[in-house]
Order: C-alpha cells, then structure tokens, then sequence
C-alpha cells in the first residue's frame, strides 16, 4: 500500500519591508506597534541590518541591504480584534502616522 502524498499547505507568510533608518524603524514596528524584536543579524558591526519583529501571529522582516524589498509597497493581514489593536496603537504617541480605522 502506498502513502498519498502530502498536499502542500502553506503555514504562514513572512514579509520583507525595506528599511532605511534603523531608528525611525525601531520607533514605528517596537515603540508605536508593540511588536517584539526576535532577532537581529548584521554580516559586520557596520553593516546593513536584518531583523525579524512578530506580533499576534505575525512575523515580519525588516532589511536595510539593497535589492530586498521594495520601498513604497503594500502589505494586507487578516485579523481579529482590529478595533483593540487601533485602540492600543493610537494611545501610544506616534508623530508619523495617526490611523482611523
């Protein structure tokens, strides 16, 4: 007897946004979104960063090098909660950016 074979399923996506300032970058997805910062890698002390950020299921990348991402793109989520997640965000002060919902 043979085993099917697995059907693919894809568990999750994780998307790469362009980063240009690691400060203004830390201060919108850790300090004004909450998200917490997994892990951090650069090839040299001088070098571009690459980090990884996740919050309530959703993990994203964050480069600086040049060629990963493309700067101005969008990004869609599903989720739930979207009025308590606006609620915390824009209880936070935020310069940049203030979202209705």
């Amino acid at each position: 007897m043979t085993t099917p074979p697995v059907q693919p399923h894809i568990h999750g996506t994780v998307p790469v946004l362009r980063s240009f300032d690691e400060k203004r970058a830390r201060e919108c997805y850790a300090d004004w979104l909450g998200f917490n910062v997994d892990w951090e890698h650069r090839f040299e002390p001088s070098l571009p960063l690459y980090m990884q950020l996740s919050r309530h299921g959703l993990t994203l990348h964050l480069s600086e090098h040049h060629g990963d991402a493309c700067p101005g793109s969008a990004m869609f989520m599903r989720m739930k909660g979207l009025v308590t997640f606006h609620a915390d965000i824009t209880s936070r002060p935020y310069n940049f950016y203030r979202p209705a919902i």
